[in-house]
């Protein structure tokens, strides 16, 4: 398993990014993990800057979240952890950029 990425609140987006992609190359697998709401917002920003990298590599990303608990200093935090996959080939979108139209419930 890849080396879990803990971003904060002060991390540069940028260089998040680079680390993110520097592991999908590595192993196709990534794990990202930020407390709080600014943690969370530069986390976000990062794995959408890191698409932009890994674009010219053929690679794109899906995203899974999920609530972790972790401890800090003694006290128990909860974390969200996001899952970054490559996306597999049959969920890329068409070429045209169009979406077939989702049928009606």
């Amino acid at each position: 398993m890849a080396e879990l990425i803990k971003v904060s609140a002060q991390s540069r987006s940028t260089a998040v990014a680079g680390a993110i992609a520097g592991v999908m190359r590595e192993h196709g697998y990534a794990e990202v993990q930020a407390i709080g709401a600014s943690a969370i917002n530069q986390a976000i920003k990062a794995v959408t800057i890191a698409r932009g990298y890994l674009e010219q590599d053929g690679i794109d990303l899906v995203v899974a979240p999920s609530f972790t608990e972790v401890e800090i200093e003694g006290n128990e935090r909860t974390a969200v952890r996001f899952a970054v996959f490559q996306r597999p080939p049959a969920l890329m979108p068409p070429p045209n950029g169009k979406v077939a139209e989702a049928a009606s419930v």
